[in-house]
């Protein structure tokens, strides 16, 4: 079992930026992927970026040069600098952790407000 806690959500200004942190614990693989995924009300569930284990990063195309995926591999740990924000990033931010299996964090709201 891997566990995922979540942080970093919040309201802000569009323009604004916030960033998100996932810290994964238990029995986490040598290698492994992290990413953010987000769902806004009455939306499916699409990815934000994803980042591999050798750092090799993805982004959707609506936040390609806003956001930046990060990770620290000693503490297990990913992170989502979100800026220029925009309220069209209004949504629930899921960490998703992908080793030998997948596992989801309980989601954190991230508001923008224009």
């Amino acid at each position: 079992q891997v566990q995922l806690v979540e942080s970093g959500g919040g309201l802000v200004q569009a323009g604004g930026s916030l960033r998100l942190s996932c810290a994964a614990s238990g029995r986490t693989d040598s290698r492994y992927a992290m990413g953010w995924y987000r769902q806004a009300p009455g939306k499916q569930r699409d990815m934000v970026a994803t980042i591999t284990s050798d750092g090799i990063t993805d982004y959707a195309d609506s936040v390609k040069g806003r956001f930046t995926i990060s990770r620290d591999n000693a503490k297990n740990t990913v992170y989502l600098q979100m800026n220029s924000l925009k309220p069209e990033d209004t949504a629930v931010y899921y960490c998703r952790w992908r080793g030998a299996g997948v596992y989801w964090g309980q989601g954190t709201q991230v508001t923008v407000s224009s």
